[in-house]
């Protein structure tokens, strides 16, 4: 039986409600499930969330627009967020960013063309006695310098190497 990508999306969202809750306490961890799975959260996961849920989709998407971890678009795999604080800026934090933005070819704001890393800014990630820091998905990076950047981006790619390697072991 083929099983559609809605159906797929469906299946995750009614997990996620069975293991999280099926009112509205268990809505911002399904949201953030489905965004860490699809990276993104589409039309149809949050009218599927409101329906089990038993709340108005406008409710679902208010939290989805009001959070900056969460997104309708398409986002990397891998979501690099900087701090731009003074305490970061003054520790350097421009050249991390030019280095950052020369490894991966795209500006701040942006998605690779593969898919797998986007850059964001982030106002503070409350580590500014150690910056410039850096969060990669839910990993905090400090003291992050431009040499420390491909040893970050590498361990990425390889991490997504492996995902994707037991991925394909898991379904073959």
């Amino acid at each position: 039986m083929l099983v559609t990508d809605s159906e797929q999306l469906r299946d995750f969202i009614r997990a996620k409600a069975d293991l999280y809750g099926r009112d509205r306490s268990g809505l911002m961890p399904i949201l953030q499930a489905v965004q860490e799975r699809y990276s993104r959260i589409t039309d149809l996961a949050m009218q599927e969330i409101a329906d089990l849920l038993d709340i108005h989709p406008v409710e679902v998407y208010g939290v989805v627009s009001f959070y900056s971890f969460l997104d309708c678009e398409p986002k990397g795999r891998f979501i690099i967020r900087l701090c731009r604080t003074i305490s970061c800026e003054m520790l350097g934090k421009e050249r991390v960013a030019r280095q950052i933005e020369n490894d991966l070819g795209v500006p701040f704001g942006e998605t690779t063309d593969d898919g797998l890393f986007t850059l964001e800014w982030a106002n503070c990630l409350g580590m500014c006695d150690q910056g410039p820091a850096m969060l990669v998905n839910d990993q905090v990076f400090t003291r992050v310098t431009p040499e420390k950047v491909q040893d970050i981006l590498e361990g990425c790619r390889k991490t997504f190497v492996a995902h994707v390697s037991q991925h394909r072991e898991e379904h073959a």
